[in-house]
């Protein structure tokens, strides 16, 4: 069989489980309806469900069941085998007996069944002797899980003045057992705080009101906890409660009240004498339950000998009445006034109408008190006028301000000096005329603006009046370019060509519009001027055919006047660039660079150029240090030598003129005469001393000297074929320092005259007393 017998009886015992679970004993075949016996395949094992409680609390291991099949001869041939959910970890079989044991405790909330499969073997021969089959492990259901509500605590509300069952809210608990097994997961709602004002339902958890006509002006809130308890409410079983804080909501079901009693229904206001129209005196206020809008109240004036002298609106924030002048007040005519104010709730609810009326009146009665007031000025403003080249002291203006109260007391008049820093304005104190102390520019400021105190001289109370003063425009400004004008003429531009068109502001204001005429303070060959009489003027040229390199820029006055009395004038320089430009007129360029560049040299080319000389020129110093270093060469190398030897030596004697040669310059070019430079040991007869002349003015002996020697190269037949030039180093004669070498010298020292040195000046004071002194201590 499939199972022992204690798992046969536990399935008979279940009514739906025993009709699929008893099969017909092996090898008896019933008969059918013919009479026939029936075969059918033999099978060793059937089964559907297996049950388990959960929370087993025993020891060991909880037994689940027992597999057997029919092939099993109890030999211990035949091993079980046990997959599927849990096999291993959560449930064993024993392989030899088929007993299947639960390892541990099971939470059917966690898991509530388990399919596993199991098959029959052959130990020895592998042979699988039941195929798989699967079963079901159901877990057993217990109370083990209480009722618990979606929120701890939950907020509802409900009108005031509800009748009783009133819907309030639905509160709902949820039991993790299960529902379908026994009354574990059955929840009862009840409650436990909160009446007599709220119930519950058992079955449904909907909260509703339990007393009729709940007032929100006596209690507000209310808090009602609810219970939740399963095994249908029974002994034994498990609950969880939550609470609802529930608020009662206001409706209109209070009228305004004014809080003083009917036999004091006066509400005294003082206001000044001075109080202005739009101005508050007071405000009167009701008293109202409610709460939101059906507190919102309107007040009234129904009457009363004030209706007209005041007004009453309502302050919507405060749910006050403000009390408004509407007319002025005057003291000495009407000192007391009376008022019948009557407030009245704005949103009605007629379900509640038999508990008004909701409105309730007051009288208001205002007093008016005199009280010393501030002056009082003709006008709310002044505006003044004056020209900008009015002298110091011209009257602008007069204000004109009164004590208004019944004393009249005399009136000073002072200027607020922060609205008049620059001390423009000067007030007299007693009549309120007002002068310039300063000459005004309207260019510099068009209007000004000042304020003019009026106080009482009894008193300290005063009043502040704006005055505002213009100052009228004088044609005291000359016109000028409108803006600074970038002008170029390009050199190839020919005669009457537009080159600028120019144009002119002026910060006068005329009085009716601006008229510049524009012409040049003098007549230029290069260029014209054409007043367009549009406030605008061409610049023409007067020729064609301008060159940068003769002028780069041409500066043109131009003269600009107005049209205005007195007429202002002046004199604008514009500059005329001289520019190169291409065959439409368009610049290509106005720099100095350009002229470089149009000569066929470009940018890069000048920079190698440069560059190139420079190093020529290191080249040429290290070839010169490199000659001194050399060892020096014997005077003459070689008599065979057909060119002329040049004999030089390093004595530099006492100056550049103390030789017989020639001047190398003079070879070079022979028109150039040197001119003999003066003596620094002689006194200068004047301050630029003359140019004279060499005494060789010709040359003839260098002249002589090459002609010689030229003729001897032409008809000597081994020269070579070109000319050799010798050099000699000759510097002329003539000087007049004549020679400072001491190699020819037959004078002494004592045939030199120092005199001259005390005629030099300053300068050479010194020197002179060094050597005059000297001269005569050897005379004596």
């Amino acid at each position: 069989m499939i199972t022992n017998l204690f798992t046969l009886l536990l399935l008979l015992s279940i009514p739906e489980w025993s009709s699929t679970l008893i099969r017909p004993v092996p090898g008896i075949s019933p008969p059918d309806k013919d009479g026939r016996t029936l075969h059918r395949t033999k099978r060793g094992w059937m089964w559907n469900s297996f049950f388990l409680l959960e929370e087993w609390t025993g020891s060991g291991k909880q037994y689940v069941g027992k597999l057997h099949s029919d092939m099993d001869t109890e030999d211990g041939s035949v091993k079980y085998v046990l997959t599927g959910d849990g096999a291993g970890t959560i449930f064993e079989i024993d392989e030899n007996s088929g007993d299947i044991h639960a390892t541990r405790r099971l939470d059917r909330e966690e898991k509530a069944s388990y399919t596993l499969s199991a098959k029959a073997i052959n130990k020895t021969s592998g042979q699988v002797l039941e195929r798989a089959s699967d079963f079901i492990i159901k877990i057993h259901d217990i109370n083990d899980n209480e009722p618990k509500f979606s929120k701890d605590t939950y907020l509802a509300s409900v009108p005031e003045m509800s009748n009783v069952g009133a819907f309030v809210m639905k509160v709902l608990a949820t039991d993790a057992d299960d529902e379908s097994y026994g009354n574990s997961a059955r929840l009862v709602y009840s409650i436990l705080q909160g009446q007599p004002y709220f119930s519950v339902e058992p079955d449904t958890g909907v909260i509703r009101t339990a007393l009729p006509n709940m007032i929100r002006e006596n209690r507000e809130h209310y808090q009602v906890v609810i219970q939740a308890k399963d095994m249908a409410g029974q002994m034994g079983g498990l609950s969880g409660t939550a609470t609802v804080n529930i608020t009662l909501l206001d409706v209109n079901n209070s009228p305004p009240r004014f809080n003083f009693s009917k036999k004091n229904q006066t509400h005294i206001r003082k206001s000044p004498f001075s109080a202005e129209v739009g101005s508050s005196v007071g405000s009167i206020k009701a008293n109202d339950a409610d709460t939101g809008e059906n507190a919102e109240m309107w007040y009234s004036i129904l009457d009363g000998d004030g209706q007209d002298v005041f007004s009453i609106v309502t302050d919507a924030a405060r749910q006050e009445g403000v009390i408004i002048v509407k007319k002025p007040l005057d003291y000495e005519s009407k000192r007391i006034y009376s008022l019948n104010v009557q407030v009245t709730n704005t949103h009605l609810d007629r379900r509640f109408s038999h508990l008004g009326p909701f409105s309730d009146t007051a009288t208001v009665k205002i007093t008016v008190k005199d009280v010393d007031e501030p002056p009082v000025f003709g006008r709310s403003h002044y505006i003044f006028e004056v020209d900008e080249d009015a002298p110091p002291g011209k009257s602008v203006g007069t204000v004109s301000a009164r004590d208004p109260d019944a004393i009249n007391h005399l009136v000073k008049y002072t200027i607020d000096r922060h609205t008049d820093l620059e001390r423009l304005f000067n007030i007299d104190s007693n009549n309120g005329t007002i002068s310039i102390l300063q000459t005004l520019d309207r260019e510099t400021s068009k209007w000004h603006n000042i304020s003019v105190l009026a106080t009482e001289i009894s008193g300290s109370l005063q009043t502040r009046v704006p005055v505002f003063i213009k100052v009228r425009d004088v044609n005291d400004n000359a016109p000028e370019f409108a803006m600074y004008y970038e002008t170029f003429v390009c050199e190839n531009v020919k005669a009457g060509q537009l080159i600028q068109t120019i144009s002119a502001v002026d910060t006068d204001e005329p009085l009716v519009a601006h008229k510049f005429v524009f012409s040049l303070s003098t007549v230029n060959p290069n260029f014209t001027i054409f007043d367009n009489e549009d406030n605008t003027a061409r610049i023409l040229t007067r020729r064609g055919g301008f060159s940068r390199q003769e002028m780069s820029s041409y500066l043109l006055p131009v003269v600009i006047s107005d049209n205005d009395y007195p007429i202002q004038s002046s004199t604008s320089t514009l500059t005329v660039r001289v520019c190169a430009c291409d065959s439409r007129g368009k610049v290509q360029t106005c720099s100095t660079e350009a002229l470089l560049l149009s000569a066929g040299l470009s940018t890069g080319a000048l920079v190698a150029i440069l560059l190139c000389i420079i190093i020529l020129l290191m080249i040429v110093v290290l070839f010169a240090a490199l000659r001194r270093q050399k060892k020096k060469e014997p005077l003459i190398i070689s008599k065979e030598d057909v060119r002329d030897n040049v004999v030089s030596y390093n004595d530099e004697g006492g100056g550049e003129e103390d030789t017989q040669a020639f001047d190398i310059g003079t070879l070079r070019n022979p028109e150039v005469i040197d001119t003999n430079k003066m003596r620094r040991d002689i006194i200068p007869e004047m301050l630029f001393p003359f140019r004279r002349v060499s005494p060789i003015k010709d040359n003839t002996d260098v002249r002589d000297f090459i002609n010689s020697r030229l003729q001897e190269n032409d008809s000597d037949p081994t020269a070579p074929p070109y000319d050799s030039l010798a050099t000699y180093a000759y510097e002329g004669n003539g000087s007049l320092a004549e020679s400072l070498s001491s190699l020819e010298s037959t004078a002494t020292e004592g045939d030199q005259d120092f005199d001259y040195l005390s005629h030099w000046g300053p300068p050479f004071k010194k020197l002179a007393d060094m050597y005059i002194g000297k001269e005569t201590h050897r005379e004596t």
